[in-house]
């Protein structure tokens, strides 16, 4: 079999924080947790609907191909707040053979072992995705990879290019040919929204990674892995994520926003892992999934969050966008409605959706799944009940 990933080998680098900060990060998660229980975003308003497990069991909307019951699960960057979702999520609503979490950062993993120490189903190995040799060895014997791991933020990216393809687009090229030398049955890649029509570097990285993974489908034989991914929406309550930023920056009176016009979706950690599980047991192979989400402007929400605070506007950040589109136009035209979720085809499954997706509905022409459409607009209460969903 012919395998056009290039090899590429990269040491390993670590970057850690004090036990103190941790401990607060884990508690701050496990509280997020329990008022995001007590007061979710709700389900309906208009024709929007919030992504959530309550809303249509996957078995009831769509046929389900893979069941992660005992099954070994890799999460790469699995110390990360989508991840301790994921584990939670695994742990909850299904009965893994194992769990494993694949990341760089050993004081993360140690903060981890402390939470879950009783779990004996738990596993960790220090690792980075740029290392291949690393990537394979931790493979044998895994069923199922939810690749998390990325340089996420915006700037940083546009600051160090270099580094932000040798983790995003060198690292997925080392997920996908350690998952082609292995067992591995399942691959999802956990994109972003900033993939589609990317006008910053990270976007563009998220995009060309999405591109691999869905090319990577040609080189697995008839049982070996299939590969998916998944964009999300400003996740709140990760790091780095702006209502707790809003909230810090309140207590000096003044809340500093980039633009009055700029938007954006946002979806809390639940969703997200929510989304990225139910979409492994649907996937065929080669799609991407888009939750569906509510916008808001960033103004909004800073006022929502520090109705007292002063606003200054400092401009946008560079590569930033004013609004995002989950949903490029091009790639409208091979997008379907699966009623709890979309999901972007290449162009030869689209034109077989009709036997592979029959629950799905063709987007109307010129369909706009954008931050700036006020069809999609939150409304006060949302707002209200999304800040609430993270009072700690």
């Amino acid at each position: 079999m012919i395998n056009p990933i290039t090899n590429f080998h990269y040491s390993n680098y670590r970057y850690g924080k004090t036990m103190n900060s941790e401990h607060k990060i884990n508690a701050n998660l496990q509280k997020t947790e329990m008022s995001e229980l007590k007061s979710m975003p709700r389900l309906y308003s208009g024709n929007i609907i919030y992504f959530n497990p309550s809303f249509g069991k996957t078995d009831n909307i769509h046929e389900k191909k893979y069941d992660l019951n005992n099954k070994t699960i890799l999460i790469t960057g699995g110390t990360g707040t989508i991840g301790n979702y994921l584990i939670d999520s695994l742990f909850r609503d299904y009965s893994p053979k194992r769990v494993i979490v694949y990341s760089r950062d050993e004081m993360k993993q140690h903060v981890m072992k402390f939470k879950n120490n009783k779990n004996t189903k738990l596993s960790y190995i220090i690792g980075d995705v740029r290392d291949e040799q690393a990537l394979e060895r931790a493979f044998k014997n895994v069923d199922v990879v939810i690749h998390t791991a990325a340089m996420k933020h915006v700037p940083i990216c546009e600051e160090n290019p270099e580094e932000a393809v040798k983790t995003n687009i060198d690292g997925a090229r080392n997920i996908i040919k350690a998952a082609l030398n292995s067992n591995v049955k399942r691959v999802l890649a956990v994109s972003s929204d900033k993939a589609s029509s990317p006008s910053n570097l990270y976007g563009a990285t998220k995009f060309v990674s999405e591109k691999l993974f869905s090319n990577a489908n040609k080189y697995s034989e008839e049982n070996g892995p299939k590969f998916s991914c998944v964009r999300l929406g400003n996740v709140i309550g990760s790091r780095g994520s702006i209502i707790p930023l809003f909230k810090e920056q309140s207590k000096s009176g003044v809340v500093k926003v980039t633009d009055k016009d700029m938007t954006r979706f946002f979806m809390t950690p639940k969703q997200a892992s929510d989304l990225i599980l139910s979409s492994i047991e649907i996937m065929n192979g080669e799609e991407v999934f888009i939750p569906k989400l509510k916008n808001t402007s960033i103004l909004e929400l800073a006022k929502q969050v520090a109705p007292d605070a002063k606003i200054e506007y400092i401009g946008a950040r560079p590569g930033e966008k004013l609004d995002e589109d989950f949903i490029s136009p091009v790639e409208e035209k091979t997008s379907l409605d699966l009623q709890d979720r979309y999901v972007i085809l290449t162009k030869e499954a689209f034109n077989e959706h009709s036997n592979l997706w029959q629950e799905g509905k063709v987007l109307k022409d010129n369909y706009k799944y954008s931050s700036s459409n006020k069809e999609f607009k939150m409304t006060e209460e949302d707002l209200k009940e999304l800040i609430n969903s993270q009072n700690n």
